[in-house]
C-alpha cells in the first residue's frame, strides 16, 4: 500500500494522458516513464492528507541528480544527530549541490556523510572496510522502513564525466552498483522535508531554501541550467510557488517538484523517465505538470 491515498480519478487522468503522449509520437512511453502525483489539504498540507496515484511508481531507475535529496536530507540527519560538525563549507555544498546540481559539491558532501573518499584502486581488505563505509546511507534509508524505497541504492557520487580508480571498482564492471531510485520513494523523501515529517522546523525550512526555483522568464533566461525549463516547473502558472530538483544526463531526464499555485492546494509529482528520445524531449514533463496542475484546484 502507497504512502498516499489512493484517488481514482487522478490515476484515471494519469493514465489517459500516458496513453495520449504515447500516441502523439513517444513509443514505448508506458514502460520508460513512472510517476507518483499527489494532492494535499490546502490548509493543512501534512504527511496525511496526501491523495493520489501512480505509475510504474515502484519500479527502480537510475536517479541522476535527484539522489541529491537523500543526500542533502542525510546531510541534515547527521548534524541532528551530531555525526558531523556544521561549517560555512558544509552550507555552501549543501547550496552548490541542491540549487545549481554541482557533481564537486556533491562528492564533498558524500565523502562527509560515510568517511570515504576517491581514489586509486585499493586492495582487497581495504576496499571491503571502504565499500561498507560507502554504504551508510543505504544503512540510513533501510532503518527508515519505508517499502516505497525496496532495492534502492544511494551510494555512488554524480559525476561529470565518470569515475575512476576505487569509484570505479564499486560502480561493478556492468555498472550494477549504479544508484537507483523509484518515484513513490522520491516523493515521500520530498514530503517528509516539505511537511516537517523529518526534520524540525527550523532545519527543514532552512533546507527547503535551497530547493526553491524561481518561475520570472528573466531570472530563467540568465541560467541556462535553471532546473524549470524542460522540467515540471514550466508547465506552471508563472505566480506559483515552486521547489523541486532535476534530473539530466545521457539516459535520463527527472524531476520533483512540489508546488503551490494561487488558490490551489499544494502539488508533489515526481516524475522519470528513460531514454535517449525523452531525455532530448523538453515538451513532456511541461506538459504533465500542466495538466496534473488542474487537479490541485
Amino acid at each position: 500500500m502507497a504512502f498516499y491515498r489512493q484517488d481514482p480519478e487522478m490515476a484515471n487522468c494519469l493514465k489517459g494522458l500516458i496513453d495520449r503522449f504515447e500516441k502523439e509520437g513517444r513509443p514505448n512511453l508506458h514502460e520508460n516513464i513512472a510517476i507518483t502525483c499527489i494532492r494535499y489539504n490546502k490548509q493543512n498540507p501534512s504527511s496525511s492528507s496526501g491523495y493520489g496515484t501512480g505509475w510504474n511508481s515502484n519500479k527502480n531507475f537510475y536517479p541522476a541528480s535527484v539522489v541529491k535529496i537523500v543526500y542533502a536530507l542525510a546531510t541534515q540527519v547527521w548534524l541532528e544527530q551530531d555525526l558531523i560538525v556544521d561549517s560555512e563549507e558544509l552550507r555552501r555544498a549543501l547550496h552548490e549541490m541542491i540549487a545549481n546540481s554541482n557533481n564537486d559539491a556533491t562528492s564533498y558532501i558524500l565523502d562527509l556523510l560515510t568517511g570515504t573518499t576517491s581514489g586509486p584502486c585499493l586492495n582487497e581488505s581495504n576496499y571491503q572496510a571502504w565499500s561498507t563505509q560507502r554504504q551508510l546511507i543505504n544503512l540510513w534509508l533501510n532503518e527508515l522502513k519505508w517499502p516505497e524505497m525496496k532495492n534502492w541504492n544511494c551510494s555512488q557520487k554524480t559525476w561529470n564525466e565518470g569515475p575512476f580508480g576505487r569509484e570505479k571498482d564499486f560502480y561493478g564492471k556492468r555498472n550494477e552498483n549504479r544508484n537507483s531510485m523509484t518515484t513513490d520513494g522520491s516523493a515521500r523523501l520530498f514530503e517528509s522535508l516539505m511537511t516537517l515529517d523529518m526534520l524540525p522546523k527550523s532545519k527543514s525550512d532552512n533546507l527547503k531554501t535551497v530547493f526553491q526555483r524561481s518561475l520570472d522568464p528573466v531570472i530563467r533566461k540568465k541560467d541556462l541550467e535553471n532546473q524549470v525549463d524542460g522540467f515540471l516547473g514550466a508547465g506552471l502558472p508563472l505566480a506559483s510557488k515552486l521547489w523541486s530538483k532535476a534530473g539530466l544526463m545521457s539516459e535520463v531526464r527527472h524531476d520533483v517538484a512540489w508546488w503551490v499555485g494561487p488558490n490551489q492546494n499544494p502539488m508533489l509529482a515526481v516524475v522519470f523517465t528513460t531514454g535517449k528520445e525523452l531525455v532530448k524531449d523538453q515538451f513532456l514533463l511541461p506538459a504533465i505538470s500542466s495538466e496534473l496542475n488542474k487537479l490541485a484546484i
